[in-house]
């Protein structure tokens, strides 16, 4: 049995990962395949990959992706731009922090999908509707976060900055920006991950394109095996955005490891 906190080594932790995924797949098919679950209510494996492939090569799927990647990264680049700045703001002078905490703590309980409705009375159905959802749904998430940890900043780096003669503005972009700028990254990538949960709820309603409309279509057709191969694809390239989050994040900030 392994202890309480102790590490996994690289391998055994890619092995362990893979091994969920064999598990899942193998009681996946054997509920389906098994005619333990009917196929009305859960395609099986083979039937989502059938489903996926016609969606892919007759049906213009890859096009799909592209527009909901598109939205995803629009949305977040322009809640990441306004809110990064605000947080350290935050996080750096208290009075900032007074005035604007409570609104900000209170916006980021408010569900992006409930501003759907005005959203789409105010920018229509296109495009900049989709990303607003996924700008509300980002912004207050991202301030909140990255306050909490420039405030949180080592109390004796900025006393040292100051006794080096360091200005105000000095200790912000010498001491707060460089010591969180690891964590900042990170929060980013937690964000990324929430963004699209928002851009599947944008592309629900009043949509033509995207993952989200493929979706909601294929319900209306009741091919599960075609949701549930959009979901996967979500997964997926989610799962491969963490990954080149993780690994810029190294690259950017290797002094983390240590």
């Amino acid at each position: 049995m392994p202890r309480p906190l102790e590490p996994v080594g690289q391998g055994a932790r890619i092995a362990l990962g893979i091994s969920f995924f064999v598990v899942f797949v193998v009681a996946w098919s054997v509920a389906t395949l098994g005619g333990f679950v009917s196929k009305t209510f859960l395609a099986d494996p083979v039937t989502m990959m059938q489903d996926g492939w016609l969606l892919l090569t007759r049906f213009g799927f890859m096009g799909d992706i592209g527009v909901t990647v598109w939205r995803v990264v629009g949305g977040f680049v322009m809640a990441a731009l306004i809110a990064v700045p605000i947080g350290v703001m935050m996080g750096a002078y208290k009075p900032f922090e007074a005035f604007l905490e409570p609104f900000v703590s209170f916006a980021r309980y408010l569900p992006a999908s409930a501003f759907v409705p005005l959203l789409i009375l105010w920018a229509g159905i296109g495009e900049l509707q989709k990303l607003l959802v996924i700008f509300i749904g980002s912004f207050f998430q991202i301030i909140l976060m990255v306050a909490v940890a420039v405030g949180n900043t080592r109390r004796d780096l900025v006393e040292a900055a100051y006794t080096l003669g360091s200005t105000d503005m000095g200790i912000v972009r010498r001491v707060l920006l460089p010591s969180n700028a690891p964590e900042i990254a990170e929060i980013l990538r937690l964000v990324l991950g929430w963004a699209w949960t928002y851009v599947i709820v944008a592309e629900l309603i009043g949509s033509s394109s995207g993952i989200g409309h493929m979706i909601i279509d294929s319900q209306a057709l009741m091919a599960t095996g075609q949701m549930i191969f959009g979901i996967i694809v979500i997964g997926v390239i989610g799962l491969i955005s963490d990954f080149l989050f993780k690994a810029l994040n190294r690259a950017l900030f290797p002094w983390r490891l240590a």
